[in-house]
């Protein structure tokens, strides 16, 4: 297990008991580094700038008890944002329809960028579709993936609570 993943299961529960869900942990940074814990309302209503201050009074608490970064360091909480980084299996799902970036650790049809619509999940591997093709990548290969900031996205965006998956198209096109 690497340190990201360590951080990350230590902080994870309280996250959970406060009504957020992680999105994802980075450590950056050589001399004065920078700890970002990026979660989201389990609820998928819009965070804000006080709920990034509740957890971060809570999580520091955490971090300073347990200690899993030596030295000093920045700790930065964070939303996941409107063109947010896809970090788990579920997350290429939920944003099915939309257009995302992925780069993939080992070529796929000989290529290891794709950008085109995200078209779901299937046996643990993410679809995407570009104007040519439908690309399946192994979940597993996924080296980093974002959603692109469209015109779509942000005005699913501004849907019922903020949740994205609330306006976005289905298979056959219809907006839910």
């Amino acid at each position: 297990m690497d340190q990201r993943d360590s951080i990350a299961e230590l902080v994870e529960p309280a996250l959970n008991a406060m009504g957020y869900d992680l999105v994802r942990v980075r450590l950056s940074g050589g001399r004065n580094p920078t700890l970002q814990v990026m979660a989201e309302r389990s609820d998928r209503t819009e965070i804000t700038v006080d709920d990034c201050a509740e957890i971060s009074r809570n999580i520091s608490t955490i971090l300073d008890a347990e200690d899993p970064v030596p030295g000093s360091y920045t700790l930065e909480v964070s939303s996941p944002g409107i063109d947010r980084p896809l970090v788990r299996l579920p997350d290429f799902e939920r944003f099915a329809g939309f257009e995302a970036k992925v780069e993939s650790r080992v070529p796929v049809g000989g290529r290891k960028r794709f950008r085109g619509k995200l078209a779901g999940v299937e046996k643990g591997c993410i679809r995407i579709a570009d104007d040519d093709d439908t690309y399946i990548v192994p979940f597993d290969d996924v080296q980093r993936a974002k959603l692109v900031l469209t015109d779509e996205l942000i005005a699913a965006s501004r849907g019922p609570g903020g949740d994205s998956s609330a306006s976005r198209p289905d298979k056959t096109g219809e907006r839910r």
